[in-house]
């Protein structure tokens, strides 16, 4: 039997729904692979002991004839985030260390709803503040193309469980880039729908007009398979829209099949793609526009000049937000408690509580955050920061009347080493520059593939956006392009990957 591990979800789902394999012998290679690699890689902080009990269950369930969903079987990894009555739900941060919630997130609901077989839980920044999964206050994440960098982040666990094939399917969450840019760096894919069209009831919060939980899968496909069963209204989400959406799977099959975009318009923005960008990148990044245009699009240059100020906007809207949303943690309804020595005040175990449970980037945040929302300063730094926002609103608004998506590398460079840019807070912020204004915005974007950087021969990304509910567009598109660079390459570029550095 071929490994397991290695086929796409999409593969594993035709295969299960055939009776050709079952759900536990997938569930069991997946097993079998996170505790062959996963001592490097480091990409889950929890693997489920009930993972082999549920996967029999739907085994029997299909058994017995039931009709089950299109994923049903296939085994699924999930950002700490993301809370899970069964499993610990930590954020990746001390302070919720050993915490179950008495609840799950609705996607996680709906994944077991779905029959989908959760692994475990995947590491992160620790409350999804970083770029890298290095301010996990449980330890990095690494790389599976090389273990000495970093997989991205904040959802760099999840990206890498996908990537060095622990898992076929994880879910993840975007604040300001942290699906898409770790898929970049480590030749997966990943979705952030347009705000409000996936629930965010159970997501541990960052920044609530900011954050969106989507998938990090293998192929355009996936992502597609996974969106349908996590997408649509949750009324215990204020924000969830209530439209119906279409199959976003059959849109990707669609555009892979067709893999024609004559009238498709791709707008190219000026802004997010020059000065800091690696060559490689650089150079991936043209070659993949001679692709599309080869496949009929119409490729035209827009301009966004308030993109300049998106990551300025973003790094006073998100600390501020953050700020607002950690003051739940304080010592008294859940999570860590400290107590100082000689006893105190409960503002004394508070105090001592939030310094031992939050890591340095946390500490840093939530300070510049309670300043910028601070009495006289509210006006200076939040106020005008959302001002900035509505700018680039604009700005998306202008460029999507002359180009149907919009299109630029999904992140500056490939994987950085591990401790490069942590005395560094700004450059790691940079990492985030193509990224920010979608989430800003409100819009949906995807991340995929384009070629590996001649330089390190590391993965790069593209990232494709659309106007806000047009979901849809950016898979059709999506699976087009990356069904047009396979045929280019020869093969799936994820297929040269993990075992380059796992194996050693």
């Amino acid at each position: 039997m071929a490994d397991l591990t290695r086929l796409t979800a999409a593969e594993l789902s035709q295969k299960l729904q055939a009776r050709e394999i079952s759900s536990v012998d997938v569930t069991r290679a997946h097993l079998d692979r996170i505790a062959a690699v996963d001592g490097d890689i480091h990409a889950f902080l929890h693997v489920s002991s009930a993972a082999l009990a549920t996967a029999a269950d739907v085994d029997t369930r299909r058994g017995d004839g039931e009709k089950l969903g299109p994923l049903a079987g296939v085994p699924i990894a999930i950002k700490d985030v993301l809370c899970t009555f069964d499993m610990p739900s930590t954020a990746g941060s001390k302070i919720l260390e050993g915490w179950v919630p008495p609840y799950d997130a609705t996607v996680v609901r709906k994944l077991r709803e779905a029959h989908l077989v959760p692994l475990g839980k995947t590491n992160m920044d620790e409350f999804a503040m970083g770029s890298s999964t290095e301010h996990s206050a449980f330890g990095p994440t690494h790389n599976p193309w090389d273990l000495d960098r970093i997989p991205g982040g904040s959802g760099g666990g999840s990206a890498a469980a996908v990537a060095a094939y622990e898992a076929p399917l994880a879910l993840g969450s975007d604040t300001g880039g942290s699906i898409r840019q770790p898929a970049a760096v480590t030749g997966s894919v990943g979705v952030k729908p347009t705000y409000g069209g996936v629930s965010r009831y159970g997501a541990i919060a960052l920044a609530s007009s900011l954050d969106q939980v989507g998938p990090v899968t293998r192929t355009v496909l996936d992502a597609a398979l996974l969106h349908d069963v996590i997408g649509g209204y949750d009324p215990r989400d204020s924000t969830s829209l209530k439209d119906p959406w279409p199959s976003f799977a059959d849109a990707a099959r669609t555009g892979a099949r067709d893999r024609s975009l004559k009238g498709v318009r791709v707008g190219v923005v000026k802004q997010l793609n020059g000065d800091g960008f690696q060559v490689g990148v650089r150079d991936r990044f043209a070659e993949s526009l001679e692709v599309l245009a080869a496949a009929g699009a119409e490729i035209v240059e827009v301009s966004a000049p308030n993109f300049e100020y998106a990551i300025a906007a973003y790094y006073l809207i998100l600390p501020a937000e953050a700020s607002s949303n950690l003051a739940k943690f304080d010592s008294v309804r859940f999570g860590l408690r400290v107590n100082p020595k000689g006893g105190g005040t409960v503002e004394d175990v508070m105090a001592a509580t939030r310094e031992a449970g939050f890591g340095p980037e946390v500490k840093r945040r939530i300070i510049l955050g309670t300043y910028a929302l601070s009495a006289g300063y509210y006006d200076a730094y939040y106020g005008s920061a959302q001002k900035v926002r509505t700018l680039i609103q604009r700005d998306f608004d202008a460029a999507f009347e002359r180009a149907d998506v919009l299109i630029s590398p999904a992140a500056p460079t490939t994987a950085f080493k591990l401790g490069e840019k942590l005395e560094d807070p700004l450059a790691m912020y940079l990492n985030d520059v193509t990224t920010i204004p979608a989430n800003l915005a409100g819009i949906p974007g995807m991340g995929l593939p384009m070629g590996l950087a001649p330089e390190d021969g590391l993965p790069t990304g593209i990232q494709l956006m659309a106007p806000a509910r047009a979901d849809v567009r950016l898979y059709s598109v999506g699976a087009a392009l990356e069904a047009l660079l396979e045929d280019r390459w020869g093969h799936t570029l994820i297929s040269q990957a993990p075992e380059l550095a796992v194996a050693r």
